[in-house]
């Protein structure tokens, strides 16, 4: 084979591969890179991956990142084989900690998906149904038990955001939740974008406010056309003494990760001292 043949042969064959590379696959080659530590969680029935940072674990507080829904549907029509996402926020946001942290996949997930008992409910209609939000706080609860661990923070990303909500009653040693674009009316959301209810999932407007020992801060974009503040603000205002904090010139996923070091310095202090005058933002900046 002539050298510039072999060279159109190799270069085909790389594409072909990184074709066929699953996105459970793609997710752990990125944690790789970013120096997380991978690890398979047993929760009820189902499996759950879990990447921790290398902070160093001073048995204090461990921040729990929930990411979103990933890809549940190819192009709103088919249901997906792999729903894991694609471009995980999350990990961006996580590398940014220097908290002791770990991103808990959910059931069915991260390569998952076609070992029963997963099938294509779990991860459409019923993403957030009781079995669901169950494993996840099982699998924490697994995760926690070695750490002894006194605070837990969720950090719960667009339907990350969600779970957040569904799983705090069933978490030990909470001390608050904070959300991200959270989806916190799945009911409200899918008729605004005219989808399919999620008839098999738990609604976060649609239960009675959390603890009020917890604290609870929601951010949210101001120009997120998918889960519009407008969305959000209902449920929150719903709750205990929580905040919404609006970033008007964000959306979905722009640009979170340019304030995350600063969002998690005014958490902290929120959590302490529960005073909303901690969480000063300069906005021009972002």
């Amino acid at each position: 084979m002539k050298p510039i043949a072999r060279l159109i042969h190799i270069f085909c064959l790389t594409l072909m591969i990184v074709g066929c590379t699953t996105p459970g696959v793609r997710m752990d080659q990125e944690a790789m890179r970013l120096g997380f530590n991978k690890t398979i969680v047993q929760g009820t029935e189902f499996k759950h991956v879990a990447y921790t940072n290398k902070a160093q674990n001073n048995n204090e507080e461990l921040h729990v990142y929930l990411d979103g829904d990933g890809t549940p549907w190819i192009n709103n029509r088919w249901v997906s084989k792999d729903p894991t996402p694609r471009n995980p926020l999350l990990f961006r946001l996580m590398t940014l900690d220097t908290a002791p942290a770990v991103y808990l996949g959910r059931p069915c997930y991260n390569g998952f998906g076609d070992i029963p008992p997963c099938e294509p409910t779990l991860w459409t209609d019923k993403r957030y149904a009781p079995i669901i939000i169950k494993s996840m706080a099982v699998a924490l609860e697994q995760i926690l038990k070695p750490l002894g661990t006194k605070r837990v923070v969720l950090i719960g990303y667009s339907g990350g955001g969600t779970l957040a909500m569904l799983m705090a009653e069933q978490v030990q040693n909470l001390q608050g939740i904070v959300t991200i674009a959270g989806n916190l009316d799945i009911k409200a959301w899918s008729s605004l974008h005219d989808y399919t209810p999620l008839m098999g999932s738990k609604n976060p407007a649609e239960q009675p406010p959390l603890n009020p020992a917890l604290f609870q801060l929601h951010f949210a974009g101001g120009k997120d056309q998918n889960i519009p503040v407008s969305l959000i603000q209902p449920t929150v205002l719903h709750q205990h003494d929580a905040r919404l904090i609006v970033m008007p010139e964000f959306d979905h996923s722009c640009c979170w990760e340019k304030i995350w070091p600063l969002l998690l310095s005014n958490i902290q202090h929120y959590a302490t001292s529960r005073n909303i005058k901690m969480l000063r933002f300069d906005y021009r900046h972002y």
